[in-house]
């Protein structure tokens, strides 16, 4: 065969649509579970607080809590910050929202925390958790209407990528177990565990597959990293949507509706976009 014809043909078998999937706030609503597991990595590091009678009772209103500031979070560890600040009424929910990143790194620094390390905690507490009782680590997931469904026809019609800050082996178990729609280990890539930033993997996906006949597809539910992929140059190959139901704030909404690269998707228009 000619090095023509090699190349009509790896061309023509390039698939036509590569999506790039974030996990939680677009497939998974998984705040139930991220909150209880950074109670108990909370109890760990802090017992005196959060054992106490006083803490238990307050745990239920934390755990409300939790759902409301779910928005700032973006690597799980950050969830162990955040019921503490809550329970200790350090911040009121919408001072979170509003102040996120500071906050973080006044607390982290006041209390003596290493990310590395909490990131592993966060993990240990988790995997114990999946040992002991995988049911009712299970339980307080579940996944968002219609997802799985989308999710296995974007896996017929295309190349499809999990690009999620949450651990590999945690995303599998859920795919697998709960929404059973299992995808191959090495198309859920983990950002907390590559350390690369999803603007990076998103580069890479583009150099594996992308060409004017691919259409490259990405869903997030955090206005953040898309604004950070608009700002990247070379990623303009890549059609952005930011969910509307994932764990955003009505005013970060009207920011992507600003944006004219940003599409908003809701439920019913992910799955027409995965069929399409």
């Amino acid at each position: 065969m000619d090095r023509a014809k090699a190349k009509a043909r790896t061309k023509a078998a390039r698939p036509k649509t590569v999506f790039a999937l974030d996990f939680d706030g677009v497939l998974c609503d998984s705040v139930g579970e991220s909150s209880l597991s950074a109670w108990r990595a909370a109890e760990e590091l802090w017992p005196e607080q959060f054992r106490s009678e006083t803490a238990i009772g307050e745990k239920e209103r934390v755990m409300e809590a939790m759902r409301v500031v779910r928005p700032v979070v973006e690597t799980g560890y950050e969830n162990v910050l955040l019921v503490r600040i809550l329970l200790e009424g350090l911040a009121e929910p919408d001072e979170v929202l509003q102040d996120w990143l500071p906050m973080r790194k006044k607390w982290m620094e006041a209390w003596g925390l290493e990310r590395n390390v909490m990131v592993e905690q966060f993990a240990n507490c988790r995997d114990t958790w999946m040992k002991e009782d995988l049911e009712g680590w299970l339980a307080p997931n579940r996944f968002y209407e219609g997802t799985p469904q989308a999710l296995a026809c974007a896996l017929n019609k295309g190349e499809v990528y999990i690009v999620t800050t949450k651990q590999e082996r945690y995303t599998a178990q859920l795919l697998g177990d709960m929404a059973k729609t299992p995808v191959p280990h090495e198309r859920i890539l983990s950002t907390t565990l590559s350390g690369l930033p999803k603007t990076s993997v998103l580069a890479e996906l583009q150099e594996k597959y992308g060409n004017e006949d691919t259409r490259m597809v990405f869903v997030e539910d955090k206005i953040a990293t898309l604004e950070k992929v608009c700002a990247t140059p070379g990623l303009e190959q890549w059609e952005l949507f930011l969910v509307k139901w994932g764990y955003n704030t009505k005013e970060e909404r009207i920011r992507a509706e600003e944006n004219p690269r940003i599409t908003l998707l809701g439920l019913t228009e992910f799955q027409s976009l995965v069929e399409a």
